[in-house]
């Protein structure tokens, strides 16, 4: 396997008094779009989902399919608490035009492996005509797909694949053992680019490229030449914003704003970038933007 896709994780703008900022989030999706990655996730953790409303959501769908589905794939994460919801989710998203769509396991309540193979039954019946990856982050939702419920949701109807959030490369290489050979893995992990592939995934889902989207493209670059030197000095970079940035949506918003971009504030409980984590953002935006 040889692929190394960069999907952008997407973040959504807000104004200071917690309103939608619809402007600030098409100038992101626009500045995604222009990225040259392969793809865009859109209302997943980086765009802040469980803060927004379901019409808040079905807006941005649109709104996203509108500005990249000429460029670039969209995911659009549909996941919920309840089942309800994600049905409802899916309709709208369906409705929107999406072909591609992401389920976050449920959260907050422990679910067992019997109730995530049910709800995840019922995902993919509603799912007709669309592609659906299964979101697996234990540390976010407490819930987890263990190797073998993996193999078992796999075989789903329309359930075509899995973003794995803050797990080891070797849980990836886990679920490809026992997936079928065209079931897509992407790790959640920006800095694993590189050697992704090596443990079985098509590549990253990305938040840190939705601001830094060339330390990534030269990665990409670098690994497919197959020079050491490259992939030494592209990686160094990609490890540079990835630790500059720390995936905090915060720091994102203060870089669109370092480049001009109007991308808003956070809606979510998110520190706001101390002056020392400011000097180190300028200093990553004039190397890598």
């Amino acid at each position: 396997m040889t692929t190394r896709d960069i999907i952008t994780a997407v973040p959504v703008a807000f104004r200071p008094d917690g309103a939608l900022d619809v402007d600030g989030s098409r100038a992101i999706l626009r500045y995604v779009a222009a990225s040259g990655n392969e793809g865009a996730f859109v209302l997943g953790t980086t765009g802040e989902f469980p803060a927004l409303t379901y019409e808040e959501r079905g807006r941005l769908t649109a709104m996203s399919l509108e500005e990249l589905s000429a460029r670039m794939r969209v995911i659009v994460h549909v996941g919920a608490p309840s089942l309800s919801e994600v049905l409802a989710l899916i309709a709208q998203a369906r409705e929107a035009g999406a072909t591609e769509i992401a389920v976050i396991t449920p959260y907050y309540l422990p679910a067992s492996d019997a109730a995530l193979r049910d709800f995840f039954a019922a995902v993919s019946a509603a799912s007709e005509g669309l592609d659906v990856y299964i979101y697996v982050y234990r540390k976010r939702t407490g819930n987890f797909v263990s190797t073998e419920l993996m193999a078992e949701l796999a075989s789903l109807p329309n359930l075509v694949g899995a973003k794995v959030s803050e797990e080891p490369l070797e849980q990836i290489a886990a679920y490809r053992a026992v997936v079928p050979a065209g079931f897509e893995l992407y790790t959640g992990a920006d800095r694993d680019l590189g050697n992704a592939a090596d443990f079985g995934a098509q590549g990253v889902i990305s938040g840190v490229s939705s601001v830094f989207p060339k330390p990534f493209r030269a990665l990409a670059a670098a690994v497919a030449s197959g020079d050491p030197a490259a992939i030494a000095d592209a990686q160094r970079a990609v490890d540079d914003v990835v630790e500059t940035v720390a995936g905090d949506i915060g720091r994102m918003k203060t870089v669109y704003a370092l480049m001009g971009i109007e991308g808003g504030v956070p809606r979510m409980a998110v520190e706001t970038p101390d002056e020392q984590t400011l000097a180190q953002l300028r200093r990553a935006v004039d190397l890598y933007a």
